[in-house]
Protein backbone atom coordinates (compact mmCIF):
# COMPACT_ATOMS: atom_id res chain seq x y z
CA UNK A 1 0.00 0.00 0.00
CA UNK A 2 2.71 2.49 0.99
CA UNK A 3 4.77 1.49 -2.05
CA UNK A 4 1.89 2.43 -4.35
CA UNK A 5 1.47 5.71 -2.48
CA UNK A 6 5.14 6.60 -2.89
CA UNK A 7 5.10 5.63 -6.58
CA UNK A 8 2.12 7.97 -7.01
CA UNK A 9 4.13 10.81 -5.41
CA UNK A 10 7.05 10.18 -7.77
CA UNK A 11 4.74 10.01 -10.81
CA UNK A 12 3.04 13.26 -9.78
CA UNK A 13 6.41 14.95 -9.27
CA UNK A 14 7.48 13.96 -12.79
CA UNK A 15 4.17 15.19 -14.18
CA UNK A 16 4.38 18.65 -12.61
CA UNK A 17 8.15 19.07 -13.02
CA UNK A 18 7.88 21.10 -16.28
CA UNK A 19 5.41 23.52 -14.66
CA UNK A 20 7.60 23.90 -11.59
CA UNK A 21 10.67 24.56 -13.73
CA UNK A 22 8.73 27.18 -15.69
CA UNK A 23 7.58 28.90 -12.47
CA UNK A 24 11.15 28.80 -11.20
CA UNK A 25 12.43 30.44 -14.38
CA UNK A 26 9.67 33.07 -14.59
CA UNK A 27 9.12 34.04 -10.97
CA UNK A 28 11.98 32.46 -9.04
CA UNK A 29 9.52 30.24 -7.15
CA UNK A 30 10.89 27.12 -5.40
CA UNK A 31 14.46 28.23 -6.12
CA UNK A 32 16.60 27.45 -3.11
CA UNK A 33 13.92 25.35 -1.41
CA UNK A 34 14.41 21.96 -3.10
CA UNK A 35 17.30 20.90 -0.87
CA UNK A 36 15.15 21.29 2.25
CA UNK A 37 12.17 19.60 0.59
CA UNK A 38 14.40 16.57 0.03
CA UNK A 39 15.27 16.50 3.71
CA UNK A 40 18.60 18.35 3.68
CA UNK A 41 17.83 20.82 6.45
CA UNK A 42 19.86 23.97 7.24
CA UNK A 43 22.70 23.60 9.73
CA UNK A 44 20.81 25.80 12.21
CA UNK A 45 18.00 23.25 12.55
CA UNK A 46 18.67 21.22 15.70
CA UNK A 47 22.46 20.84 15.34
CA UNK A 48 22.67 19.14 18.75
CA UNK A 49 19.86 16.64 17.92
CA UNK A 50 17.89 17.80 20.98
CA UNK A 51 14.44 16.26 21.52
CA UNK A 52 11.98 18.84 20.25
CA UNK A 53 8.46 19.76 19.12
CA UNK A 54 7.82 20.00 15.38
CA UNK A 55 4.84 22.01 14.08
CA UNK A 56 3.82 21.92 10.42
CA UNK A 57 1.68 24.69 8.91
CA UNK A 58 1.34 24.45 5.15
CA UNK A 59 0.77 28.10 4.16
CA UNK A 60 -0.23 31.57 5.34
CA UNK A 61 -3.57 30.66 6.89
CA UNK A 62 -2.16 27.74 8.83
CA UNK A 63 0.86 29.74 10.00
CA UNK A 64 -1.47 32.44 11.30
CA UNK A 65 -3.53 29.78 13.07
CA UNK A 66 -0.45 28.85 15.14
CA UNK A 67 0.19 32.38 16.42
CA UNK A 68 -1.47 31.71 19.77
CA UNK A 69 -0.49 28.03 19.93
CA UNK A 70 3.27 28.48 19.49
CA UNK A 71 3.86 30.75 22.53
CA UNK A 72 1.51 28.58 24.59
CA UNK A 73 3.52 25.46 23.70
CA UNK A 74 6.80 27.20 24.48
CA UNK A 75 5.49 28.31 27.86
CA UNK A 76 4.22 24.84 28.74
CA UNK A 77 7.25 22.93 27.40
CA UNK A 78 10.22 25.28 27.91
CA UNK A 79 12.82 22.49 27.68
CA UNK A 80 11.93 21.59 24.09
CA UNK A 81 12.99 23.63 21.06
CA UNK A 82 10.07 24.32 18.72
CA UNK A 83 10.60 24.03 14.97
CA UNK A 84 8.09 25.11 12.33
CA UNK A 85 7.86 23.80 8.77
CA UNK A 86 5.83 25.25 5.91
CA UNK A 87 5.08 24.08 2.38
CA UNK A 88 4.67 27.40 0.57
CA UNK A 89 7.14 30.23 0.29
CA UNK A 90 4.50 32.80 1.29
CA UNK A 91 3.82 30.77 4.43
CA UNK A 92 7.54 30.77 5.16
CA UNK A 93 7.77 34.56 4.80
CA UNK A 94 4.84 35.10 7.17
CA UNK A 95 6.39 32.66 9.66
CA UNK A 96 9.67 34.58 9.50
CA UNK A 97 7.81 37.75 10.40
CA UNK A 98 5.85 36.13 13.21
CA UNK A 99 8.89 34.66 14.98
CA UNK A 100 8.44 32.70 18.21
CA UNK A 101 10.03 29.44 17.05
CA UNK A 102 13.61 28.23 17.15
CA UNK A 103 13.89 27.71 13.40
CA UNK A 104 12.06 27.22 10.11
CA UNK A 105 12.37 24.73 7.27
CA UNK A 106 10.36 23.53 4.29
CA UNK A 107 8.22 20.46 4.77
CA UNK A 108 9.84 17.34 3.29
CA UNK A 109 8.40 15.33 0.44
CA UNK A 110 6.47 12.45 2.02
CA UNK A 111 8.78 9.68 0.83
CA UNK A 112 10.18 7.27 3.40
CA UNK A 113 13.93 8.01 2.99
CA UNK A 114 13.27 11.76 3.12
CA UNK A 115 10.98 11.54 6.14
CA UNK A 116 13.45 9.33 8.03
CA UNK A 117 16.26 11.82 7.36
CA UNK A 118 14.24 14.72 8.72
CA UNK A 119 13.03 12.84 11.79
CA UNK A 120 16.61 11.84 12.62
CA UNK A 121 17.63 15.50 12.46
CA UNK A 122 14.66 17.17 14.19
CA UNK A 123 14.18 14.36 16.74
CA UNK A 124 10.66 15.36 17.72
CA UNK A 125 8.87 13.96 20.72
CA UNK A 126 5.68 15.49 19.32
CA UNK A 127 4.68 16.37 15.74
CA UNK A 128 1.75 18.78 15.42
CA UNK A 129 0.18 19.39 12.01
CA UNK A 130 -2.43 22.06 11.31
CA UNK A 131 -5.83 21.92 9.55
CA UNK A 132 -5.78 19.06 7.00
CA UNK A 133 -2.15 18.05 6.90
CA UNK A 134 -2.33 14.25 7.02
CA UNK A 135 0.84 12.68 5.60
CA UNK A 136 0.85 8.86 5.68
CA UNK A 137 4.61 8.25 5.66
CA UNK A 138 5.25 10.89 8.31
CA UNK A 139 2.60 9.32 10.57
CA UNK A 140 3.92 5.82 9.95
CA UNK A 141 7.56 6.64 10.71
CA UNK A 142 6.64 8.70 13.76
CA UNK A 143 4.69 5.75 15.10
CA UNK A 144 7.62 3.41 14.56
CA UNK A 145 9.90 5.74 16.55
CA UNK A 146 7.52 6.37 19.42
CA UNK A 147 6.91 9.98 18.35
CA UNK A 148 3.46 11.28 19.26
CA UNK A 149 1.44 12.87 16.45
CA UNK A 150 -1.46 15.30 16.63
CA UNK A 151 -3.64 17.21 14.19
CA UNK A 152 -4.83 20.56 15.56
CA UNK A 153 -7.44 22.89 14.12
CA UNK A 154 -8.52 19.84 12.16
CA UNK A 155 -11.02 20.28 9.38
CA UNK A 156 -12.15 18.24 6.41
CA UNK A 157 -13.79 20.27 3.66
CA UNK A 158 -16.55 18.91 1.44
CA UNK A 159 -14.13 18.53 -1.47
CA UNK A 160 -11.39 16.87 0.59
CA UNK A 161 -13.88 14.52 2.25
CA UNK A 162 -15.17 13.31 -1.12
CA UNK A 163 -11.62 12.73 -2.39
CA UNK A 164 -10.44 10.98 0.77
CA UNK A 165 -13.44 8.66 0.74
CA UNK A 166 -12.55 7.47 -2.76
CA UNK A 167 -9.40 6.00 -1.19
CA UNK A 168 -11.02 5.14 2.13
CA UNK A 169 -9.31 1.75 2.31
CA UNK A 170 -5.94 3.51 2.23
CA UNK A 171 -6.74 6.35 4.66
CA UNK A 172 -8.22 4.01 7.28
CA UNK A 173 -4.82 2.37 7.56
CA UNK A 174 -2.77 5.53 7.01
CA UNK A 175 -4.56 7.47 9.76
CA UNK A 176 -4.45 4.67 12.32
CA UNK A 177 -1.11 5.86 13.84
CA UNK A 178 -2.45 9.38 14.49
CA UNK A 179 -2.55 9.85 18.27
CA UNK A 180 -4.87 12.87 18.49
CA UNK A 181 -7.20 14.94 16.32
CA UNK A 182 -8.36 18.31 17.64
CA UNK A 183 -11.22 19.15 15.29
CA UNK A 184 -12.69 22.57 14.59
CA UNK A 185 -16.29 21.34 14.67
CA UNK A 186 -18.55 18.37 15.27
CA UNK A 187 -18.89 17.87 11.51
CA UNK A 188 -15.13 17.75 10.95
CA UNK A 189 -14.81 15.36 13.91
CA UNK A 190 -17.43 13.08 12.35
CA UNK A 191 -15.66 13.13 8.99
CA UNK A 192 -12.30 12.29 10.57
CA UNK A 193 -13.80 9.24 12.27
CA UNK A 194 -15.43 8.16 8.99
CA UNK A 195 -12.01 8.38 7.34
CA UNK A 196 -10.53 6.06 9.94
CA UNK A 197 -9.39 7.99 13.00
CA UNK A 198 -10.46 6.25 16.21
CA UNK A 199 -13.33 8.17 17.87
CA UNK A 200 -11.44 7.89 21.17
CA UNK A 201 -8.67 10.04 19.68
CA UNK A 202 -10.89 12.84 18.35
CA UNK A 203 -11.71 15.99 20.35
CA UNK A 204 -13.76 18.99 19.28
CA UNK A 205 -11.68 21.96 20.43
CA UNK A 206 -12.81 24.75 18.09
CA UNK A 207 -10.99 26.92 15.59
CA UNK A 208 -7.57 28.25 16.62
CA UNK A 209 -7.95 31.23 14.30
CA UNK A 210 -10.49 32.79 16.65
CA UNK A 211 -7.68 33.05 19.24
CA UNK A 212 -5.14 34.68 16.92
CA UNK A 213 -6.95 37.85 15.97
CA UNK A 214 -5.86 40.34 18.64
CA UNK A 215 -3.21 41.84 16.40
CA UNK A 216 -2.29 41.66 12.73
CA UNK A 217 0.83 39.79 11.69
CA UNK A 218 2.54 41.96 9.08
CA UNK A 219 5.84 41.16 7.49
CA UNK A 220 9.08 41.30 9.45
CA UNK A 221 10.11 44.77 10.56
CA UNK A 222 6.90 46.35 9.28
CA UNK A 223 4.11 46.91 11.78
CA UNK A 224 0.53 48.21 11.59
CA UNK A 225 1.66 51.79 12.22
CA UNK A 226 4.02 51.59 9.24
CA UNK A 227 1.20 50.33 7.03
CA UNK A 228 -0.99 53.24 8.12
CA UNK A 229 1.81 55.68 7.25
CA UNK A 230 1.72 54.43 3.66
CA UNK A 231 -2.09 54.51 3.53
CA UNK A 232 -2.45 57.90 5.22
CA UNK A 233 -6.10 58.37 4.28
CA UNK A 234 -8.22 61.43 4.83
CA UNK A 235 -11.01 60.95 7.34
CA UNK A 236 -14.13 59.44 5.84
CA UNK A 237 -12.54 58.23 2.61
CA UNK A 238 -14.29 55.11 1.29
CA UNK A 239 -11.97 52.08 1.08
CA UNK A 240 -13.01 48.84 -0.62
CA UNK A 241 -10.63 45.93 -0.04
CA UNK A 242 -10.76 42.95 -2.39
CA UNK A 243 -8.83 40.38 -0.39
CA UNK A 244 -6.97 37.31 -1.67
CA UNK A 245 -8.47 37.43 -5.14
CA UNK A 246 -7.90 34.85 -7.86
CA UNK A 247 -7.94 34.99 -11.64
CA UNK A 248 -11.50 35.53 -12.85
CA UNK A 249 -12.47 37.70 -9.88
CA UNK A 250 -10.56 40.92 -10.46
CA UNK A 251 -12.59 41.83 -13.55
CA UNK A 252 -15.94 41.78 -11.69
CA UNK A 253 -14.30 43.60 -8.75
CA UNK A 254 -12.99 46.40 -11.00
CA UNK A 255 -16.34 46.68 -12.79
CA UNK A 256 -18.19 46.90 -9.48
CA UNK A 257 -15.70 49.49 -8.25
CA UNK A 258 -16.35 51.61 -11.35
CA UNK A 259 -19.98 51.90 -10.17
CA UNK A 260 -18.73 52.84 -6.70
CA UNK A 261 -16.52 55.60 -8.17
CA UNK A 262 -19.44 57.05 -10.10
CA UNK A 263 -21.16 57.65 -6.77
CA UNK A 264 -18.01 58.55 -4.82
CA UNK A 265 -15.15 59.96 -6.89
CA UNK A 266 -12.68 59.69 -3.96
CA UNK A 267 -13.27 55.99 -3.25
CA UNK A 268 -10.17 53.78 -3.09
CA UNK A 269 -9.89 50.11 -4.06
CA UNK A 270 -7.12 48.01 -2.51
CA UNK A 271 -6.79 44.96 -4.74
CA UNK A 272 -4.89 42.21 -2.91
CA UNK A 273 -4.29 39.17 -5.14
CA UNK A 274 -3.72 35.84 -3.48
CA UNK A 275 -0.49 35.58 -5.47
CA UNK A 276 1.38 38.92 -5.35
CA UNK A 277 3.42 38.07 -8.45
CA UNK A 278 0.22 38.75 -10.46
CA UNK A 279 0.43 42.46 -9.57
CA UNK A 280 1.69 43.64 -12.99
CA UNK A 281 -1.18 41.82 -14.70
CA UNK A 282 -3.73 43.44 -12.39
CA UNK A 283 -2.23 46.92 -12.76
CA UNK A 284 -2.62 46.59 -16.53
CA UNK A 285 -6.19 45.32 -16.11
CA UNK A 286 -7.16 48.25 -13.87
CA UNK A 287 -5.60 50.82 -16.22
CA UNK A 288 -7.32 49.25 -19.21
CA UNK A 289 -10.62 49.93 -17.46
CA UNK A 290 -9.74 53.57 -17.01
CA UNK A 291 -8.66 53.49 -13.36
CA UNK A 292 -5.53 55.26 -12.17
CA UNK A 293 -3.65 52.37 -10.57
CA UNK A 294 -0.39 52.00 -8.65
CA UNK A 295 1.46 49.14 -6.95
CA UNK A 296 1.69 49.23 -3.17
CA UNK A 297 5.51 49.23 -3.31
CA UNK A 298 5.40 52.44 -5.39
CA UNK A 299 3.39 54.39 -2.82
CA UNK A 300 5.25 57.16 -0.97
CA UNK A 301 5.32 57.20 2.82
CA UNK A 302 3.33 59.84 4.72
CA UNK A 303 1.29 60.85 1.69
CA UNK A 304 -2.28 59.87 0.86
CA UNK A 305 -2.63 57.59 -2.19
CA UNK A 306 -4.29 59.62 -4.93
CA UNK A 307 -4.74 56.67 -7.27
CA UNK A 308 -8.14 55.00 -7.49
CA UNK A 309 -6.69 51.48 -7.28
CA UNK A 310 -3.75 50.22 -5.25
CA UNK A 311 -2.56 46.69 -6.07
CA UNK A 312 -1.01 45.01 -3.05
CA UNK A 313 2.23 43.42 -4.26
CA UNK A 314 3.55 42.60 -0.78
CA UNK A 315 3.06 39.74 1.67
CA UNK A 316 1.84 40.14 5.24
CA UNK A 317 0.25 43.61 5.14
CA UNK A 318 -3.36 42.71 4.39
CA UNK A 319 -4.28 41.91 8.01
CA UNK A 320 -3.28 45.42 9.09
CA UNK A 321 -5.07 47.04 6.16
CA UNK A 322 -8.45 45.61 7.19
CA UNK A 323 -8.59 48.27 9.88
CA UNK A 324 -8.87 50.91 7.14
CA UNK A 325 -11.62 49.16 5.15
CA UNK A 326 -15.15 50.44 4.71
CA UNK A 327 -16.24 47.12 3.18
CA UNK A 328 -14.35 43.92 2.30
CA UNK A 329 -14.88 41.47 -0.56
CA UNK A 330 -13.34 38.08 0.21
CA UNK A 331 -11.71 36.49 -2.82
CA UNK A 332 -11.48 32.87 -3.87
CA UNK A 333 -15.25 32.72 -3.50
CA UNK A 334 -16.60 33.89 -6.88
CA UNK A 335 -14.48 31.23 -8.56
CA UNK A 336 -14.23 27.67 -7.17
CA UNK A 337 -11.08 28.08 -5.06
CA UNK A 338 -12.83 27.52 -1.74
CA UNK A 339 -12.76 31.04 -0.32
CA UNK A 340 -10.48 32.55 2.31
CA UNK A 341 -10.50 33.41 5.99
CA UNK A 342 -13.39 35.68 6.99
CA UNK A 343 -12.10 36.06 10.56
CA UNK A 344 -9.38 38.65 9.91
CA UNK A 345 -11.74 41.38 8.64
CA UNK A 346 -14.34 40.24 11.17
CA UNK A 347 -12.15 41.00 14.18
CA UNK A 348 -11.92 44.60 12.96
CA UNK A 349 -15.72 44.75 12.82
CA UNK A 350 -15.82 45.12 9.03
CA UNK A 351 -18.74 44.11 6.79
CA UNK A 352 -17.70 41.23 4.55
CA UNK A 353 -19.10 40.09 1.21
CA UNK A 354 -18.22 36.68 -0.24
CA UNK A 355 -19.36 34.48 -3.11
CA UNK A 356 -20.83 30.97 -3.24
CA UNK A 357 -17.53 29.02 -3.24
CA UNK A 358 -16.53 28.97 0.43
CA UNK A 359 -16.10 25.21 0.77
CA UNK A 360 -12.68 25.48 2.44
CA UNK A 361 -14.32 27.57 5.17
CA UNK A 362 -17.84 26.18 4.90
CA UNK A 363 -18.55 25.86 8.63
CA UNK A 364 -17.30 29.37 9.45
CA UNK A 365 -19.14 30.86 6.46
CA UNK A 366 -22.41 29.22 7.51
CA UNK A 367 -21.88 30.41 11.08
CA UNK A 368 -21.44 33.99 9.89
CA UNK A 369 -24.46 33.86 7.60
CA UNK A 370 -26.65 32.32 10.30
CA UNK A 371 -25.73 35.16 12.64
CA UNK A 372 -26.17 37.88 10.00
CA UNK A 373 -22.50 38.70 10.26
CA UNK A 374 -21.63 38.56 6.54
CA UNK A 375 -23.25 39.00 3.15
CA UNK A 376 -23.23 36.27 0.50
CA UNK A 377 -23.70 36.76 -3.24
CA UNK A 378 -24.33 33.92 -5.67
CA UNK A 379 -22.72 35.28 -8.84
CA UNK A 380 -20.36 37.98 -10.03
CA UNK A 381 -23.16 40.22 -11.33
CA UNK A 382 -24.40 40.64 -7.74
CA UNK A 383 -21.16 42.17 -6.50
CA UNK A 384 -21.87 45.68 -7.82
CA UNK A 385 -25.31 46.04 -6.16
CA UNK A 386 -24.00 44.44 -2.94
CA UNK A 387 -21.12 46.92 -2.65
CA UNK A 388 -23.16 49.98 -3.61
CA UNK A 389 -25.92 49.02 -1.16
CA UNK A 390 -23.52 48.56 1.74
CA UNK A 391 -21.60 51.73 0.99
CA UNK A 392 -24.86 53.68 0.91
CA UNK A 393 -26.14 52.19 4.18
CA UNK A 394 -23.91 52.84 7.24
CA UNK A 395 -26.49 51.19 9.52
CA UNK A 396 -26.26 47.86 7.68
CA UNK A 397 -22.47 48.09 7.60
CA UNK A 398 -22.34 48.71 11.33
CA UNK A 399 -24.76 45.86 12.02
CA UNK A 400 -22.78 43.34 9.96
CA UNK A 401 -19.47 44.48 11.45
CA UNK A 402 -20.68 44.37 15.05
CA UNK A 403 -22.17 40.89 14.59
CA UNK A 404 -18.92 39.68 13.03
CA UNK A 405 -16.80 41.00 15.90
CA UNK A 406 -19.17 39.54 18.51
CA UNK A 407 -19.01 36.15 16.78
CA UNK A 408 -15.22 36.14 16.97
CA UNK A 409 -15.25 36.96 20.68
CA UNK A 410 -17.83 34.28 21.42
CA UNK A 411 -15.76 31.50 19.83
CA UNK A 412 -12.37 32.04 21.42
CA UNK A 413 -10.71 29.38 23.60
CA UNK A 414 -9.58 26.71 21.11
CA UNK A 415 -5.91 27.16 22.08
CA UNK A 416 -6.50 26.24 25.71
CA UNK A 417 -8.65 23.25 24.80
CA UNK A 418 -6.04 22.03 22.30
CA UNK A 419 -3.25 22.37 24.87
CA UNK A 420 -5.17 20.29 27.37
CA UNK A 421 -5.69 17.58 24.75
CA UNK A 422 -1.99 17.64 23.82
CA UNK A 423 -1.05 17.26 27.48
CA UNK A 424 -2.37 13.71 27.33
CA UNK A 425 0.36 12.95 24.77
CA UNK A 426 3.12 15.05 26.31
CA UNK A 427 2.58 15.92 29.98
CA UNK A 428 3.85 19.43 30.83
CA UNK A 429 6.14 18.06 33.55
CA UNK A 430 7.96 15.76 31.13
CA UNK A 431 11.69 16.36 30.75
CA UNK A 432 13.55 15.57 27.55
CA UNK A 433 15.89 13.13 29.29
CA UNK A 434 12.95 11.00 30.42
CA UNK A 435 11.53 10.53 26.94
CA UNK A 436 12.41 7.25 25.28
CA UNK A 437 12.64 7.42 21.50
CA UNK A 438 13.76 4.84 18.96
CA UNK A 439 15.89 6.69 16.46
CA UNK A 440 18.45 4.88 14.30
CA UNK A 441 22.04 5.89 14.88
Amino acid sequence: MYLLYQLAIVAYALLVAPTLLLEMARHGKYRGTLRERWGRLPAAINPDRTPSIWIHAVSVGEVLATRALVPALRARYPDYPVWLSTTTETGRRVAEGAGGVDGLFYFPIDLSPVVRRVLARVRPVLVVTVDTELWPNLLRHCSRRGVKTALVNGRVSDRSFARYRLAGWFFRRALAPLDLCCAQSEESARRLTVLGVSPARVRVTGNLKFDTLDRPAPRAGWGPDDVRRVFRLSEGRTVVIAASTHSGEEGPVLDAFAAVRRRDSEALLVLAPRHPERAPELLAMARARGHEAVARTDLPVDREPRAAVVVLDTVGELAALYELATVVFLGGSLVPHGGHNVLEPAVHGKPVVFGPHMHNFAEIAELFLANRAACRIDEASELRPALTRLLADPVERASLGAAARALVEAHRGATGRSLEALAALLPPAAAPAAVVMRFPT
